[in-house]
């Protein structure tokens, strides 16, 4: 059961899986959850070269990617220029302010921190985006890049979901009650939603409009060769990935954190194959970062391709 996040929590009863039970889903969620004020957080820190030394690669590589949502909005309008109206509204007028947000948060503690941001890429929309977007007025191909775009922000989020949680128990280790309390709870709280959202649309999509044999078919062969760790689209970026996994200890419990962030195109995509736990391609890239991580810092080189 998936459960809707609310202000105070969750509800235990889901929106249908339906068009109309996700406009629903989305316009109450909006109204719960407003993008969040720079003026609420609390930015004391107690040990800030300590906070830099164990989460500095954490903050910057989660700011950058928090601010890239702005190229992201690009992106989907190319990819799906017959996008639902309830993709649109949530991508342009729930998403995108509540990550922005999200980014000023980083950002300001970065500052306060006294880190050096990571330059975030907000403009170049790939060729093979584009490709992608005149390719999906081929009959049928709409319902392939919609699942994709479902399942690629079901992993995303879950993604999201996990790191804030464990920089959170970090801070609060650490006695960083500030941050924790007033800058990343509050972020975390806003990610399930948007999990539930991915979720229930992959869903809606696959009970409303049945897709077809071939169609899920394509949807695994794209999956497994277009997929990418969230804001990961280079082996530098695959190395800070992995800077960010071994700093919240991602590295100590691979196999789980592989279970989660597959949840989704688990059920929709491999249900039928008993065997597959855990999708290689998701292991893979995983374990790709952190091993590129591991050997920047041993001093080799890491291609920026």
């Amino acid at each position: 059961m998936t459960q809707i996040p609310t202000r105070d929590g969750v509800s235990d009863q889901p929106p249908r899986a339906t068009q109309e039970g996700l406009r629903r889903f989305v316009e109450r969620f909006a109204e719960d959850h407003p993008p969040l004020s720079l003026a609420a957080a609390d930015l004391t820190v107690n040990d800030a070269g300590e906070v830099r030394r164990r989460f500095g690669a954490v903050f910057g590589y989660l700011t950058r990617v928090e601010f890239e949502v702005e190229r992201n909005v690009l992106e989907l309008r190319a990819l799906m220029p017959d996008a639902t109206e309830t993709d649109r509204f949530f991508y342009q007028e729930v998403w995108s302010p509540q990550e922005l947000q999200h980014g000023v948060l980083l950002d300001a503690v970065q500052q306060n921190l006294g880190l050096t941001p990571v330059p975030a890429d907000l403009s170049k929309v790939s060729a093979k985006i584009r490709l992608a977007g005149v390719l999906s007025q081929l009959p049928g191909m709409l319902g392939v890049i919609r699942l994709l775009y479902y399942l690629t922000g079901a992993a995303t989020e879950r993604s999201a979901v996990i790191a804030y949680s464990r920089l959170v128990d970090g801070l609060r280790a650490m006695d960083e009650r500030a941050l924790a309390e007033t800058v990343i709870a509050p972020i975390r709280r806003q990610e399930p939603g948007h999990f539930a959202f991915y979720r229930l649309s992959a869903q809606a999509l696959m009970v409303e409009e049945g897709l077809k044999a071939w169609q899920l078919q394509l949807a695994r062969i794209l999956r497994r060769r277009s997929f990418r760790l969230v804001g990961a689209n280079s082996h530098r970026q695959q190395a800070d990935f992995g800077d960010v996994a071994r700093s919240i200890g991602l590295d100590r419990d691979l196999m789980d954190v592989a279970r989660q962030v597959s949840l989704v195109e688990r059920e929709l995509l491999w249900a039928q194959r008993r065997g597959m736990e855990i999708p290689d391609y998701i292991l893979a890239a995983l374990r790709e970062a952190i091993e590129l991580s591991v050997a920047r810092e041993a001093g080799l080189p890491v291609l920026s391709a």
